[in-house]
């Protein structure tokens, strides 16, 4: 079985975000970026088909070169092989045409992505991937088996889980509960080392359509002072909650 695993590289919740050019472009300066968190639960579920099914198990990624060292820890986490293709992530269906030419030409069973990015939240890439190579899709996919060309996958719904069978080739939107936060791997020496000897091929984007554009960046408004209010004052309490927080 051959797996596909895309990989997004995002900010770390932990940096401080600012833009620029009046709001319309993302200051990437003092950033450090990761992989995208469901993306890496992906690839640690595609890790357990490589152990104990002998999956092969390739990364990918659109973006440029500053994108690397995030493929290269997927690398070290046991990927066997990397693909960049070199060029900007404009939106979520340019960037799935350029993903559907890897898979095309890849011949991939299995491609897991996460179910969106924590970056942008589009959610929108797993769905268009799958309709732009015909292959079946899952999205929000909490767990999966895989034995010969038949899936069973399940999935979280509102309220509860749904379990689906499936054939390859197949699109997964992983999250967590496909593995959870304790089986996610820190890559060793050993891998890293092993890890740079490992294929990274660059490949030139096709010609793809950018339907969306960024207008505008907004930040959250700063949240407001505290009011503390007596608790014998009970009436204060209600006409603020009522008047101000309109909570009832």
């Amino acid at each position: 079985m051959k797996i596909l695993v895309c990989i997004s590289h995002v900010p770390d919740t932990t940096s401080k975000i600012n833009f620029t050019e009046g709001d319309t472009k993302f200051d990437t300066n003092g950033v450090q970026f990761v992989i995208n968190p469901n993306d890496e639960y992906g690839l640690t579920r595609a890790m357990w088909f490589k152990e104990k099914q002998g999956a092969s198990v390739d990364v990918v990624n659109v973006g440029g070169p500053e994108t690397e060292p995030t493929l290269r820890k997927a690398l070290a986490i046991g990927a066997d092989a990397a693909i960049r293709v070199n060029t900007e992530a404009t939106d979520g269906y340019a960037v799935a045409e350029q993903l559907a030419k890897v898979v095309k030409e890849g011949n991939y069973d299995l491609v897991i992505a996460g179910r969106e990015s924590i970056d942008y939240n589009g959610g929108m890439v797993p769905g268009m991937l799958a309709a732009l190579t015909d292959a079946n899709f899952v999205n929000t996919c909490i767990g999966i088996d895989v034995d010969g060309t038949n899936a069973k996958v399940i999935r979280e719904i509102d309220g509860g889980k749904e379990t689906v069978t499936t054939t390859l080739p197949l699109v997964v939107g992983a999250q967590k509960g496909i593995v959870e936060e304790s089986d996610l791997r820190i890559p060793n020496m050993r891998g890293i080392m092993m890890a740079r000897k490992k294929a990274l091929t660059v490949l030139e984007p096709v010609s793809a359509s950018t339907e969306t554009v960024s207008v505008k960046f907004e930040k959250p408004e700063p949240k407001g002072a505290v009011t503390l209010v007596s608790p014998d004052n009970l009436d204060e309490l209600i006409n603020l909650l009522h008047n101000e927080a309109k909570v009832i």
